[in-house]
């Protein structure tokens, strides 16, 4: 099978006879001898008119194309927080081909730092994230300091990342060894990344790393080196491409109105709120509750999924679930996902050695994903399992109308239960939403839909004012179609209970408040949403292929539910969701189609929306991005 994946390969740790980390691979030092924290505030932030260049800004982004051991972060963060007139918000985009393992990473820096930076470091090591390919972001000072990391070769990831960058630090090992790094298309990359008078610094002096420089569109001077080099190198954003990019839409009016409250529209409404923006919510299932759109569904299972080529569905889970991870951990208890792991079980011989091939040609850590026999997967899940697995010990069960109640029961959020019939663009770019008599619900600048399979019906019914410009026609949200299914609940006990999800043709998930879940079913294009008993058996029936014991061949089968859920998905031919902007610079974005992956996509739509809203460096690849996209 052709494919471009890439198994990403950690640094290996090495220290100089002066005590400086060195890298075997380059055969080159990650930072001046005399000294990283030096470097990092003469060159990089002197050299980029920093902290005065952020002062009186809402947020300030900086890029760096080699993370290597953090120092430049750790000294721009240590000026942020030093610095009384800094910028609400301050976002840090760095390329890293080889990071550290976190330990490596802990004893390099702590070996180095003292007194406040020691902390700060330590903060750092304590949330630095698997060693998986793409793209990580880390949150600092309760959102105000983010760290996006972008793992992989910096010749293909670097057009993978959207943002608008005020400030580069070019730091990658030197141009002789490692010229990917100085090459004359990441520089092109960085002139589609800057934002206006954008600046960039570097130790290098190089006379083609000038040259490259200038051809890529900037202004480049010399200025006084540090630590021994005479020279280093400067640079401002050409003029023409200043106002060129100053073209591009600014921050947008704060107010948000998002209409669907399921796991969709949650998730969009907890990332906003978390950015200060005020969100109202619209569903007319609030009546019930905030958590009504999921009463009586015990549990969720979020499961990643793997490839063997790691492709585009795998990638997008997996971004999906470490989101979640990030965001919902620090939600009350009760809202909190349960992180019990989650077996995918192998159908046959042949599924279980292609499971194994996969985990050796992805080489991921064993923290995201391993292949176990048939013992080892029945040790994990503490009953008998028929066959080896997957295993991805960050599975999480989730119980969704707690998580909706914590989502929804955020500061800066007002949940109405109430119908929106029509919406309405305003010549200002406002959009208002309308009752059924065409009554003014609630106005804002930007409105979210998130009500699955009827966000194509409002979109119909969307007006606009004269000179407001035409909605694009949106394709793939003109192709969705709803699909109903049911979960079934049995009594503790009643059948094998796992103490980890297992999941193959159908699913079971650890035992919640008495109950355990087993599923589900898809009904196409049903009248209704509604349990019914063609759907027990079915469950029933996969709940024997998955567990089924030949000493008591048909047992699972015949349990016996005392209960269970129905409800709707959404979906559309390519079963990825749809999350964006329906246009541009129209103020009207989507977050449905989640099919049965809910969970995964809830958490990172919330952040990819909001963080385009408010032109933050966006935690998904732009490959990604356009294949979820509206249009």
């Amino acid at each position: 099978m052709s494919t471009n994946y890439e198994p990403l390969i950690p640094a290996e740790p090495e220290v100089d006879e002066h005590g400086v980390a060195v890298s075997r691979r380059y055969g080159d030092v990650y930072h001046s001898r005399s000294g990283a924290l030096g470097q990092a505030r003469n060159v990089f932030l002197a050299g980029n008119g920093l902290p005065q260049r952020w002062r009186g800004r809402r947020s300030f982004t900086v890029c760096e194309t080699g993370f290597g051991l953090g120092n430049n972060f750790l000294a721009l963060w240590d000026a942020w927080r030093g610095d009384a007139d800094r910028p609400a918000r301050l976002h840090v985009v760095s390329f890293e081909a080889h990071p550290f393992r976190k330990p490596d990473l802990r004893g390099l820096l702590l070996a180095q730092h003292e007194g406040e930076m020691a902390a700060l470091a330590r903060q750092l090591a304590d949330a630095w994230p698997l060693l998986l390919p793409g793209i990580h972001r880390l949150e600092f000072e309760a959102g105000a300091v983010t760290l996006t990391l972008v793992f992989g070769p910096v010749a293909r990831t670097a057009r993978q990342v959207q943002a608008r960058v005020d400030a580069f630090f070019l730091d990658g090992f030197s141009p002789r060894v490692n010229p990917d790094m100085w090459s004359p298309a990441l520089f092109g990359q960085m002139a589609r990344l800057a934002a206006p008078q954008a600046t960039a610094a570097t130790w290098c002096c190089a006379g083609q790393v000038r040259r490259d420089l200038r051809d890529a569109g900037f202004l480049v001077s010399k200025a006084a080196g540090f630590g021994g080099k005479r020279e280093m190198t400067t640079a401002t954003l050409r003029p023409e491409l200043s106002q060129r990019q100053a073209g591009r839409a600014g921050a947008p009016m704060r107010g948000v109105l998002v209409v669907g409250g399921g796991l969709a529209g949650a998730g969009v409404a907890h990332a906003l709120a978390m950015r200060g923006h005020g969100v109202t919510v619209f569903d007319p299932v609030f009546a019930h509750g905030l958590g009504a759109s999921h009463a009586g569904h015990e549990a969720i299972a979020l499961s990643p999924v793997a490839s063997s080529d790691d492709d585009l569905r795998a990638r997008l889970a997996r971004a999906g679930t470490l989101r979640a991870l990030q965001r919902w951990q620090s939600l009350p208890e009760e809202a909190r996902p349960l992180v019990c792991g989650s077996l995918v079980m192998a159908q046959s011989a042949d599924e279980e050695d292609a499971q194994r091939r996969t985990v050796d040609i992805l080489g991921f850590p064993g923290e995201w994903v391993s292949w176990l026999d048939r013992r080892k997967a029945s040790e994990r899940a503490g009953i008998p399992l028929p066959r080896g697995a997957l295993y991805f010990p960050l599975g999480q069960r989730i119980q969704p109308a707690a998580l909706l109640e914590g989502l929804l029961g955020q500061p800066g959020i007002a949940c109405r239960a109430e119908s929106v019939a029509a919406l309405r663009r305003l010549e200002d770019g406002r959009w208002q939403a309308l009752d059924d008599q065409g009554e003014v619900l609630a106005e804002a600048g930007q409105v979210v839909l998130a009500n699955a399979r009827h966000a194509g019906r409002l979109l119909a019914c969307v007006t606009q004012a004269e000179g407001g410009g035409m909605l694009p026609v949106l394709p793939r949200l003109q192709a969705m179609y709803g699909m109903a299914g049911q979960v079934s609940h049995y009594r503790a006990g009643d059948i094998p209970a796992p103490r980890c999800i297992v999941s193959a043709d159908g699913y079971t998930l650890p035992v919640a408040r008495g109950r355990q879940v087993a599923g589900s079913t898809y009904v196409l294009y049903p009248e209704c949403a509604a349990l019914t008993a063609e759907g027990e058996r079915e469950i029933g029936e996969k709940l024997e292929r998955l567990l089924g014991d030949a000493d008591a061949p048909g047992r699972l089968a015949a349990a016996a539910p005392v209960g269970g859920w129905a409800g709707w998905r959404a979906a559309v031919h390519d079963r990825l969701p749809v999350i964006g902007q329906a246009g541009r610079d129209t103020g009207l974005w989507l977050a449905c189609a989640y099919g049965s992956r809910g969970l995964t996509w809830s958490a990172l739509a919330g952040d990819i929306i909001g963080a385009q809203m408010d032109e933050e460096p966006v935690p998904l690849e732009r490959d990604l991005l356009g294949k979820i996209a509206p249009r």
